[in-house]
């Protein structure tokens, strides 16, 4: 069988024209990303360095990114929010899994609406979650996310 050129040919070429023609019809007949439409609303998704120890949660959806992050500062505890796109408001609340928490206002630190801040009390337990709901362009983006980056880490944190 191995002894037949064509048979060793057709054992390379189908899986290359497999990949090509599943990429196609993904490019072809798949959901293709559409702006934003003012009023509707939007899911965040949680990045991987949400779940571990990493001291900075990204949430996104396709071309709108959210970066959050614990600071311990000498003016105090609390979170800070970047954003890609500028925003009208920002509402976090953090607490248990299924409970209705009552959500805080960040507020902007820049005048552009891209950095914004909120003081907490103390570092949030590993058990529960962060709850965000933010404005930008007249459409809400929402998220739920771990607290687990927010954990003290012994590792050195790398500089952007």
């Amino acid at each position: 069988m191995f002894t037949n050129k064509h048979v060793i040919i057709a054992m390379i070429v189908a899986p290359i024209l497999s990949v090509l023609a599943w990429v196609a019809v993904g490019t072809f007949t798949g959901e293709q990303a559409a702006p934003a439409q003012a009023g509707q609303s939007y899911p965040l998704v949680e990045k991987s360095n949400c779940r571990y120890e990493s001291g900075d949660c990204d949430l996104e959806n396709e071309d709108f990114r959210l970066s959050l992050s614990y600071v311990d500062e000498p003016a105090g505890k609390g979170l800070v929010l970047h954003s890609s796109h500028a925003l009208e408001g920002v509402a976090l609340a953090i607490g248990p899994p299924d409970s209705e928490t009552r959500p805080d206002m960040m507020r902007a630190v820049d005048g552009q609406g891209l950095e914004w801040r909120i003081v907490l009390a103390d570092r949030p337990a590993p058990d529960v979650r962060i709850k965000l709901v933010a404005r930008a362009g007249g459409s809400t983006w929402f998220a739920d996310a771990s607290t687990a980056f927010l954990q003290p880490s012994d590792r050195p944190k790398l500089q952007r």
